[in-house]
């Protein structure tokens, strides 16, 4: 093979480097820094791709259900601190803003509790090919430490378009025992290629309401697997640490359980994943920039959007998009980092989205020449969502901005908008535009909820009060092109399908 440049992305930074190419050998040993979290590969494009990996001290995550903190607040009038059942019932407060402590496990530490996977400082080195070949392409080695989790990020370019490709992470370095990582990617096809795309979306993974703690999680990760995805899109809400993240520690034990449960740490290593963020994996609900509260003790949301793009692969913007081929593109967008109060009065200066993300969204989408674009929304556009919400596009408080997205898309065919948040799947069209939404649902029947089953409004085309997942697949004709939606509940049945097809352009 011949000698590729690629760029190196630590958790410090980017550096230019050059690839060479051997023969890779590697061993396994009891002894070394592991990898109990997995890795993940994400930021997928034609020539380029993003690995993000984590080195451990153990190599399995510690199982110990009974050691798990708790938190109480302070009730001021009384000076007794009690759990949240407390104000809920006393004062109607589901997120009291007031002084928190964590009752942590008797004779436990944040690395014991149930679930840790502890870091360890080491270093990282990547090994790559091209699918079917025999030489490994050599990523120089990065150095990790508690500055960033233990976590570091590569980022490989000049890649083939279409092609699928493998990857080995080794840690330690020669003069040390090594263990070994194994995983797999597959490239977009340029703009100028059709080619069949077939990917899942999904949302909401609240680690308390695991539908398959024996085996690892969350059912969907392994039927989302048996239908060979391309690639996922998490919509945000990887984790939630609204009731037990107070600190940093605490946030950063909060990501090891969810990311060392072992559904997901076998899923990630065969499919790459477009990470969103949403309020409860930055911070807590319905969270902004400028949330003020002792609700979250010592933990921030500045920490938490830190944390954020030390756990998953990410790009320099949070919103970004994605070509796969000629006939579809995807925008995912960032829903916390600009937004304002929900409490401003409506108009050109309440905003999720912020002025910039805005005029990059109205630009690229305008200049697309995609078959099908599909918006991804951590939360809904359309709706129809619950009267009494105030935090996203479809509800009265962001109409402005949310009326300004929905004239912006009406105008051009096959446009559809994807979004999580939402504890239930839905289809809706809205009524003045005629645009679809397609809501994923959570990954269980446990989470699923926020909306009755028999409320179904004039924009529903579907709704079902379950978890599950939501499939994408682009097809190819002789003379069209197809895109059908599928959702599927938690074991991967379908439960609703809805399809739209487009002229096939073949000049």
């Amino acid at each position: 093979m011949q000698r590729r440049k690629f760029i190196q992305q630590s958790s410090f930074g980017l550096f230019g480097t050059i690839a060479v190419t051997k023969h890779f050998q590697p061993v396994t040993n009891t002894n070394a820094p592991f990898f109990a979290t997995g890795i993940k590969t994400g930021e997928i494009t034609a020539h380029s791709a993003i690995v993000w990996v984590r080195l451990t001290r153990e190599a399995a995550r510690i199982t110990n259900p009974s050691k798990v903190p708790h938190s109480v607040y302070l009730d001021e009038s009384n000076g007794e601190w009690h759990t949240t059942d407390y104000f809920k019932e006393k004062y109607k407060q589901d997120r009291p803003n007031r002084n928190v402590k964590v009752i942590m496990p008797e004779g436990s530490e944040v690395y014991d509790l149930d679930g840790a996977t502890r870091g360890i400082a080491g270093k990282i080195q990547l090994f790559y090919k091209l699918k079917n070949t025999n030489n490994w392409n050599e990523m120089p080695s990065i150095q990790v430490d508690d500055s960033t989790d233990f976590a570091g990020q590569f980022k490989l370019s000049d890649l083939k378009p279409n092609s699928e490709y493998q990857i080995k992470l080794v840690s330690g370095d020669k003069k040390s025992t090594q263990n070994t990582i194994e995983g797999k990617f597959k490239t977009a096809a340029t703009a100028k290629e059709s080619v069949p795309v077939n990917f899942m979306v999904t949302t909401c993974h609240e680690y308390n309401d695991q539908d398959d703690p024996q085996g690892g999680g969350f059912k969907i990760f392994n039927r989302m697997l048996e239908l060979n995805p391309d690639f996922l899109v998490h919509t945000g809400d990887v984790i939630y640490h609204d009731q037990l993240s107070k600190n940093l520690a605490l946030a950063r034990w909060n990501w090891q359980r969810m990311t060392s449960l072992s559904n997901a740490v076998a899923f990630y290593k065969q499919v790459p994943c477009y990470f969103m963020k949403d309020d409860h994996d930055t911070w807590m609900n319905d969270c902004h920039p400028k949330t003020v509260t002792k609700f979250m003790g010592d933990f921030t949301f500045n920490q938490g959007l830190e944390l954020f793009k030390q756990q998953v692969p990410n790009s320099e913007l949070p919103y970004r998009t994605f070509r796969w081929g000629k006939d579809l593109q995807i925008w995912l967008v960032d829903g916390r980092e600009y937004r304002t109060s929900e409490t401003l009065p409506d108009g050109p200066d309440k905003t999720i989205w912020g002025k910039e993300q805005m005029k990059w969204f109205k630009e690229t989408y305008q200049s697309s020449d995609a078959t099908f674009k599909i918006l991804i929304s951590a939360t809904p556009i359309i709706g129809p969502d619950r009267p009494q919400k105030k935090d996203n596009h479809s509800n009265k408080s962001f109409s402005y901005e949310g009326d300004m997205i929905r004239n912006l898309i009406a105008g051009y065919e096959n446009t559809i908008i994807i979004c999580g948040d939402r504890h239930w799947q839905y289809v809706s069209q809205h009524r003045q535009t005629g645009t679809y939404e397609f809501a994923c649902g959570p990954a269980s029947n446990e989470h699923a909820g926020g909306w009755k089953k028999d409320e179904i409004l004039p924009e529903h085309q579907y709704l079902n009060i379950v978890g599950g997942f939501l499939q994408v697949a682009l097809s190819l004709d002789t003379d069209k092109v197809n895109l059908t939606l599928t959702h599927r509940g938690v074991d991967g049945n379908k439960l609703f399908e809805k399809q739209f097809m487009q002229k096939r352009d073949v000049s």
